[in-house]
């Protein structure tokens, strides 16, 4: 019983279930198939943090990722990518 409680409470304190910051509203705009704004599933982590540099310079115009991404520094962009590439957990 320990055994189980301590293994629940570890689950719930793993830094890796928590996203980093700003990586959870990602999903209110590209959340999902069909959408008007691209998904992001199946992107590699490496990819989503090179279009979120590519906004912040401002190399990739749009109209909401530019300021959004200039809101992030590259180590930050880095672990949002590497999240949401993880399925986001």
């Amino acid at each position: 019983m320990r055994t189980a409680l301590l293994l629940v409470l570890l689950a719930a304190v793993t830094p890796a279930a928590a996203s980093p910051p700003g990586a959870s509203s990602c999903s209110g705009c590209h959340g999902g198939p069909g959408g008007a704004v691209p998904g992001l599933a199946g992107h590699s982590a490496e990819d989503i943090a090179a279009s979120l540099a590519a906004f912040r310079s401002g190399a990739r115009p749009a109209t909401v990722m530019t300021r959004i991404a200039k809101g992030f520094s590259d180590e930050e962009s880095r672990a949002i990518a590497a999240w949401i590439a993880g399925g986001g957990r």
